[in-house]
């Protein structure tokens, strides 16, 4: 029977579209001219019987049916690259591992400890993708994920299992210029001086100073940044304290571009977890980067 599928340049020049919502950045992105995308959509609402696109003083803009549309395309366009990616690998699907991963963590603790992995399994290759929320691995081509969360959190994430790997212990640091001659800053003291911001945990600050009965009037106050990296990297330049995690900032504190500015850490229900789908046909790649993990953690544990 045949499948009913649209052509599929017809689909990456709706993708590209959908995402810039424009025929023009389309066009560029994807080396064709405006008119050729404008064909093909033409011809993908065409095959639908539904307006994808609506024409808006500045361009185009996505109808409701054309944004629904477009995130069910995208992932299913990701999928096929990365299987087609996969069989013109040498070692193909069997030896690939699609990894999930929250970003700051991926390149400052997993990335650097790869070459260990390396060693003892030359025939895996694992592929990192950032993602900081829960997916449905059904709708997705990952075989597993790092996540940050809490135990609640990770419970509430349907269809998986998760193996706990890390606690999180978040600690005050600065540049050692701000420290000057001294070896430690009090609570009291931290919380005059200018705090960085971390945007996806708003409220870092403000139960640091909770924990340790401080009052900080300032504890909101101050630049923000999206990523535990570029806290950290403001930090080691001077710009103020960060609350970070130690475990992200191994590289900082041992070259001495950051310090720790106050030793007590902010008591945390967070912890970095190794999630899975759920079922029983488990690939084995899967099971030895779970194993591999084990043993990495367990030798930092012990």
């Amino acid at each position: 029977m045949r499948r009913k599928i649209p052509s599929l340049q017809a689909l990456t020049c709706f993708d590209a579209a959908a995402r810039h919502e424009s025929y023009t950045r389309a066009a560029q992105e994807l080396a064709l001219t405006q008119g050729a995308v404008s064909r093909q959509i033409t011809a993908l609402e065409s095959f639908l019987g539904v307006a994808l696109f609506r024409r808006t003083r500045h361009g185009v803009a996505l109808t409701e049916r054309g944004a629904d549309y477009a995130l069910q395309v995208a992932p299913r366009l990701q999928g096929l690259e990365r299987d087609t990616l996969d069989v013109m690998s040498p070692q193909g699907r069997s030896g690939s591992l699609h990894l999930a991963a929250v970003p700051t963590f991926a390149t400052r603790w997993l990335i650097p400890r790869l070459p260990l992995l390396a060693a003892q399994h030359p025939e895996l290759t694992v592929h990192i993708e950032t993602s900081t929320r829960p997916f449905m691995f059904t709708d997705t081509a990952f075989d597993a994920a790092l996540y940050a969360g809490t135990v609640e959190q990770v419970r509430r994430w349907a269809g998986t299992r998760a193996v706990r790997l890390l606690a999180e212990e978040v600690v005050p640091v600065c540049s050692p210029a701000l420290l000057g001659a001294q070896t430690a800053l009090t609570p009291q003291a931290i919380a005059q001086l200018p705090l960085l911001q971390q945007s996806t945990r708003p409220e870092g600050w403000r139960q640091w100073f909770d924990a340790m009965g401080v009052s900080a009037p300032q504890a909101l106050s101050g630049p923000r940044y999206e990523l535990f990296s570029m806290t950290a990297a403001a930090a080691a330049h001077g710009m103020g304290l960060a609350l970070v995690p130690r475990l992200l900032i191994e590289t900082e504190l041992a070259r001495g571009e950051l310090v720790v500015a106050c030793q007590q850490p902010l008591p945390s229900e967070r912890a970095y977890y190794l999630v899975t789908p759920e079922r029983a046909d488990e690939r084995p790649v899967v099971t030895i980067f779970r194993d591999w993990l084990a043993q990495v953690t367990g030798l930092l544990k012990g």
